[in-house]
């Protein structure tokens, strides 16, 4: 089975008492038991876990010391025959010093122990008074019954399939945090041991820190600190633990859990490697510094389903942020707009305006534009061209919006220019081919730029990005215009932008932009049924658009297989489509992609708004002959 580059990482938070490594290991045990039986790979405890953060001036017993290294020895004999690697925090006295560690272990060995380098000591905590820095250590720590284990900072644990470094809580908060370093030396995630105290606001600032550093390295970050177990003496840890991949937290522990706790979830190693080929600077200012590389067997992770949640719409953010989201790619697409606008000095704007869904969004944006530039809404010229396959659901529609925007409306049938031109060609008018139906789609650009000739206008572009990656639309006909302001908005994103305008709108603008939006989705080009209902639904053509935005994004955004985003579609729409049909569309999704490139890459200008852009200036630069991927799983 395939792992598709995930990596099942966990946090663990034990229960624990103050300088009882006994009982501590126990509790240790029974979560490193517990992922194992989840087929964890990669499982962190918070730093001193063995002993607890807390010892104070009990770190200079010996028998605390002695007592961390026998359950160090325990927790190695009780996991022989696991296959995780699990990392311990643990005291060790080494060349007349003593050192705050992590112990990384694996199937009954320790791979090798990393010492803390920065040590706080300044408000409530007080570190250089029991440790030394590891910033300069480099050797090998001889423990009871075990071979000599490597003792350094500088050290990368790697395998085939991904690789770790570790840092320490104060490391996160330096100016030059460790971790900067190990990635850019290989290590695709960050293990952060961590005992850090409550305060006030402070959770915000720490999580905000880990999502930081874990863009900045392109990195999964693994982050468990010390929970409620530790001392209260003067202050209170509440076991705050996170799993982030590039900036997005995965997995959060529940604060103050008095109840041991471990969060699992999934890191994406194959997604992060894209991320840093595509940073030309990823690897700018690695230092010269010496990582030592030890290395590890991977879990056999058997991958059929994921607790990391896949959203089936990836371009929609959570519920919490659409409004603040939807006004600013709104507020993208006006300002691109209306630089253009002013930089060409036209008097006017030119939009098609069909009753569907693109048009009105390029529509709202051009209304939006003149309302900021302060010019007369009037200069706003929509142009509604009814043809064979107009419904009268979609043509009120135009006239209502128009109306209720108060533009400039044009009313122009392309019927008689059409049925002329098909006569001019030879063309039978009862034979509904792709002649049939793009020259309609040319007699309506051909109309909206001899307009704006007459208006000094500018045309204003409606196609989306959806139907640009599939190649949707007609070479010379929709595909062209002025100004595009939708090139980088996919069509599951145009309707939640219509969606969020009939929120801010009028009660009448509102009933008819929710009217819009459960329109089926058609270029409207062949002729109606005898019900003056639309016969061409393009889902029923091309297949579900919430699908091939699914396929759009991680074939583009991150460069995914087609098998990955089989995988990854299966998960995401588990209750809505079947396994051969998701199968079915990602083929159609590959052969219209590759087979359209030519349209792509000579697009007119149109403002990128999120990750993906199609643009050959903007984002994607493709050969248009390129052949498509094999898919035939």
């Amino acid at each position: 089975m395939n792992s598709f580059g995930f990596v099942r990482c966990a946090v663990a938070v034990p229960q624990l008492t103050v300088a009882d490594c006994d009982f501590n290991a126990r509790k240790i045990l029974e979560l490193i038991e517990y992922a194992e039986n989840q087929q964890v790979e990669l499982l962190v405890f918070p730093e001193l876990s063995i002993t607890a953060y807390t010892c104070a001036d009990l770190f200079f017993q010996q028998k605390l010391r002695e007592d961390a290294e026998q359950s160090l020895l325990l927790l190695l004999e009780k996991t022989k025959k696991f296959s995780l690697i699990f990392i311990v925090g643990m005291p060790i006295y080494y060349q007349n010093a003593l050192y705050n560690v992590a112990a990384i272990c694996q199937s009954g060995n320790i791979l090798g122990f990393v010492p803390k380098t920065h040590l706080p000591n300044y408000q409530e905590f007080a570190e250089k008074r029991w440790f030394a820095s590891g910033i300069n250590l480099s050797g090998f720590y001889n423990i009871a019954n075990t071979n000599s284990v490597v003792i350094n900072r500088h050290v990368i644990f790697e395998s085939t399939k991904f690789s770790f470094g570790i840092e320490f809580c104060e490391d996160l908060w330096t100016h030059k945090p460790s971790s900067a370093q190990l990635s850019m030396n290989g290590a695709d995630i960050i293990c952060n041991l961590s005992a850090s105290n409550e305060l006030v606001g402070k959770h915000l600032y720490r999580r905000f820190f880990v999502e930081q550093q874990s863009v900045r390295c392109s990195a999964g970050y693994i982050y468990a600190s010390a929970g409620m177990g530790e001392s209260t003496t003067d202050f209170v840890f509440s076991g705050a633990g996170f799993i982030v991949e590039s900036g997005i937290t995965l997995a959060e522990t529940e604060r103050f859990s008095l109840d041991s706790q471990i969060i699992i979830s999934e890191i994406d190693v194959e997604r992060l490697r894209t991320e840093r080929i595509k940073n030309s600077n990823f690897n700018s200012l690695i230092s010269k510094e010496n990582y030592q590389k030890i290395y590890f067997e991977n879990k056999k992770l058997e991958v059929n389903n994921l607790y990391r949640k896949i959203s089936p719409y990836p371009f929609i953010p959570s519920k919490e942020d659409i409004n603040a989201f939807c006004d600013e790619i709104f507020s993208i697409q006006t300002a691109g707009l209306c630089k253009r606008w002013q930089h060409t000095n036209c008097q006017t704007l030119i939009v098609g305006v069909s009753g569907g869904l693109d048009s009105t969004l390029a529509l709202l944006v051009a209304v939006n534009a003149a309302d900021k530039l302060g010019y007369d809404r009037k200069r706003v010229v929509g142009i509604t061209m009814p043809g064979f396959g107009t419904t009268n659901r979609t043509y009120l529609n135009a006239i209502s919006l128009m109306t209720a925007l108060g533009i400039t409306q044009l009313k122009i049938s392309i019927k008689a220019s059409v049925l002329r031109h098909f006569k001019d060609i030879g063309q039978n008018p009862e034979n509904h081919d792709v002649t049939y139906e793009n020259a309609q789609a040319r007699e309506r650009t051909q109309i909206l730029m001899d307009i704006a000739n007459q208006k000094n206008g500018l045309v204003v572009g409606t196609g989306d990005l959806s139907e640009l990656a599939l190649g949707w639309t007609t070479y010379n006909g929709d595909h062209m215009s002025m100004y595009a302001v939708n090139c980088s908005v996919p069509k599951t994103l145009v309707r939640y932008l219509i969606e969020w305008a009939a929120m801010q709108a009028d009660k009448n603008s509102a009933k008819i932009l929710k009217d819009i939006l459960f329109t089926p989705v058609s270029p409207e080009l062949l002729p109606t049924d005898n019900k003056n209902k639309i016969s061409q639904v393009t889902e029923d053509v091309i297949g579900p658009y919430e699908l091939h935005d699914f396929f759009l994004y991680y074939f583009v955004r991150h460069g995914f297989t087609p098998n990955k985003i089989l995988f990854l579609a299966k998960i995401a729409f588990n209750d809505i489509y079947s396994e051969d049909i998701i199968k079915k569309w990602l083929k159609i999704f590959l052969k219209r992609f590759f087979q359209n490139q030519f349209k792509r890459s000579c697009l007119p200008d149109g403002p990128k708004i999120g990750s993906i852009s199609l643009s050959p200036r903007g984002n994607w630069r493709m050969p248009s002959d390129a052949v498509s991927f094999r898919f035939d799983n």
